[in-house]
């Protein structure tokens, strides 16, 4: 029961994972998974009562059919979204309610089987408190062990053949011929055994398939799923299947990010960068020879390291990470701001889109007072606000909720808040807000040095906005209030349905 329920809970934990990478929005993923998963175990414990004898073998059965779908759950899924993602949601559903089924009519069979050798209310408490210590072991496990070494292919392979063994276990108990059932399962095992070895490369093809450019690099971190494709010279970061940036196109992004901010303090000696991990923003940071100290807060050291270790990375970045005056701190953006000491003349947040409930907290006036709280007076914020072509809403929200952040404690002013935009090709028409207490013309604003893609003209006329960009009417997006997240949602879907 201990092996089982770890199990079952591990199958749901990889299906919410993989839902959330596939589909987005991770909380209603993961509600929904859950909601399914429990919904289909109800299912399958009323069904459990038309089982009247030989209940072991048919437990046996139970336990070989769950290794089977279970372990290979994630590489289906991988599969059915590369060649049929139309049909993928639909899959995805059914093969979760035929496991949660399966599981659901595991506890009721182990109870009636204990029960033979005791009273009902012993074999329902020993079996009750193995299935949720179980589960606790599986709650612990899947996220600090089994993701980050095995990664979610591999994972659900594992559980699939611990589920197998409890299945091998219990052959010895079976009252027909043990011969066949051990066949079976044997051949389940070798399968498994096959997908364990081999689901690096089958979900690397599908990816491949899935991006439509070569997977160079894919791990499945505690926080995210990372992946690095390259096309010739084009070489793109993925994050939960969500792009992160082209090499083609990134400076256009990056700059846009980085240079009104420093040109709007002047000569910034202290920056904080919140998200980044990929070192690019470190890159035009890093540019100015006034910059003393650049402070980049990532919460995925996976991502980190990857920047700051993959040859093609460090070659985009320019070997950002190398650099003495980069301190990196693997904290959330929200608890950095709130808990460490000190200001910044430049606070940079590269954080991303408000596309789930959780994420909106980093476009919430919350977020945003404590960052004016680090800001030294005469200190300028800057963030980037998603699409305002494609989510209109949602950027103009952003707008709104920086200019509503009122710092605590009183006496500092709110921040004045300046939105602009830049086209960039790999994204489309891309949105940001500069942000300090003090008036920045926008006018006066021009590169110090040069770069890629930033004139004096160019980075004037990211300040106009043309008619079908101008502001709507939005509400603020607060803590307990994340309107962000829904004016995102709405916004994309327009444009992807």
């Amino acid at each position: 029961m201990f092996v089982v329920a770890a199990c079952g809970l591990a199958y749901e934990l990889v299906a919410g994972a993989l839902s959330s990478y596939l589909m987005g929005d991770a909380v209603t993923q993961f509600s929904l998974v859950i909601g399914v998963f429990l919904c289909a175990m109800g299912a399958g414990s009323w069904l459990a009562r038309l089982v009247r004898r030989r209940l072991v073998d048919v437990f046996v059965e139970i336990e070989l059919w769950i290794g089977v779908l279970g372990g290979g759950a994630s590489l289906a899924m991988f599969a059915v979204s590369a060649f049929a993602e139309p049909v993928f949601p639909v899959f995805f559903y059914a093969l979760c309610a035929a496991l949660g089924v399966l599981v659901g009519v595991e506890v009721p069979l182990l109870v009636r089987i204990v029960r033979a050798g005791g009273g009902f209310s012993e074999a329902l408490s020993r079996v009750l408190a193995l299935d949720y210590l179980g589960a606790l072991a599986g709650a612990v496990l899947f996220p600090l062990v089994v993701l980050p070494w095995l990664g979610l292919s591999r994972a659900s392979v594992v559980f699939g053949i611990l589920n197998l063994a409890v299945a091998a276990a219990g052959t010895r108990l079976v009252e027909g011929r043990r011969g066949p059932v051990r066949a079976r399962i044997a051949a389940a095992a070798a399968m498994l055994a096959a997908m364990l070895a081999f689901s690096p490369r089958l979900v690397g093809f599908f990816e491949d398939e899935l991006y439509g450019d070569r997977v160079v690099f894919a791990q499945d971190s505690r926080y995210q799923r990372i992946v690095l494709t390259r096309w010739h010279d084009d070489v793109r970061l993925y994050l939960n299947g969500h792009l992160q940036f082209s090499s083609v196109d990134e400076a256009r992004y990056h700059e846009a990010l980085v240079v009104p901010a420093m040109e709007a303090f002047g000569r910034p000696a202290r920056v904080l960068i919140l998200g980044g991990g990929d070192g690019l923003a470190a890159r035009e940071v890093l540019r100015y020879p006034s910059v003393s100290q650049v402070v980049l807060v990532d919460l995925d050291p996976a991502m980190t390291h990857l920047a700051s270790t993959r040859r093609e990375l460090v070659r985009l970045n320019g070997g950002a990470f190398a650099d003495p005056r980069l301190t990196l701190a693997t904290r959330d953006a929200m608890e950095y701001l709130r808990d460490e000491p000190g200001a910044f003349d430049v606070i940079l947040a590269d954080l991303p889109d408000p596309d789930s409930e959780s994420l909106a907290k980093l476009y919430s006036t919350a977020f945003y007072a404590l960052a004016a709280k680090r800001l030294t007076p005469r200190g300028v914020f800057v963030t980037q606000a998603t699409s305002p072509f494609y989510a209109r809403e949602a950027f103009w929200c952003v707008v709104e909720t920086v200019r509503a952040a009122v710092p605590e404690g009183g006496g500092a002013p709110p921040l004045r808040a300046i939105p602009y935009h830049q086209n960039v090709p790999s994204f489309g028409e891309w949105g940001f807000v500069l942000a300090a207490r003090r008036d920045i013309d926008p006018a006066a604003l021009s590169p110090s040095m040069p770069g890629r893609v930033l004139t004096p003209e160019a980075m004037r006329a990211m300040f106009a906005f043309p008619r079908d960009l101008e502001p709507v009417s939005v509400q603020v997006n607060r803590l307990d209030d994340p309107v962000a997240f829904r004016y995102h949602r709405a916004g994309w879907r327009r444009f992807n349905e």
